[in-house]
């Protein structure tokens, strides 16, 4: 019998990956069964169980990859020298966030987002999970509070609030948006750009 390739395995391992994401996306962890699964990756239950044991070993593996490629974006953005402003580089974050995962499009609309919702909901039951985001969240955090010291170091932000009180703020801005996103239809890169623009230019009443 001809081996099967190492690219072989971890392609098939990435179809039943993605296929599932998606199925969860649509329909929530729990409501997702693993028959679901097997539809939508169009793979046999043996197929499936030779690198899954089951529906929550998927779901580990889901979560953990999606807030994996969450801390990514955010510290490829947080390297930016010198970073952009507020309003542009989580622009950026939030444009590159809809652009992961193109097989999870449905008609043009990202369900990455969606699939985020699920997985913050997934850390509120699992303690694995939980330690997991908790590790992830406060790497995402050091990271961001690099960029606000910049900005209050070149004089573009004020340097009387601790950097630590403005990174967690932004990156509520980020999962706010992925939230509004997921809920809603008509949410736009560019309308939390032009608003952040908007809230960023106050000026003081006259």
């Amino acid at each position: 019998m001809a081996r099967v390739s190492q690219e072989h395995l971890d392609a098939r391992r990435r179809q039943i990956l993605d296929g599932a994401a998606l199925c969860f996306a649509r329909n929530g962890f729990h409501a997702t069964s693993m028959q679901d699964v097997l539809k939508e990756v169009g793979l046999s239950a043996g197929a499936v169980y030779r690198y899954f044991a089951g529906k929550e070993e998927l779901i580990t593996a889901i979560v953990s990859e999606v807030l994996t490629d969450i801390k990514g974006i955010f510290d490829v953005v947080a390297r930016q020298s010198p970073p952009p402003p507020p309003d542009v580089l989580l622009g950026r974050v939030v444009a590159q966030v809809l652009d992961l995962r193109p097989g999870m499009r449905v008609e043009g609309t990202s369900y990455f987002p969606r699939l985020m919702v699920q997985v913050w909901t997934e850390t509120l039951r699992n303690d694995e999970l939980a330690a997991l985001m908790a590790r992830i969240y406060a790497d995402v955090r050091a990271a961001w509070v690099k960029v606000v010291e910049v900005y209050q170091e070149a004089g573009m932000m004020r340097a009387d609030v601790p950097a630590d009180h403005v990174a967690r703020t932004m990156i509520a801005v980020v999962q706010g948006f992925a939230t509004q996103y997921a809920l809603f239809e008509g949410v736009r890169v560019e309308v939390l750009q032009e608003g952040l623009g908007a809230l960023l230019g106050m000026a003081e009443p006259s």
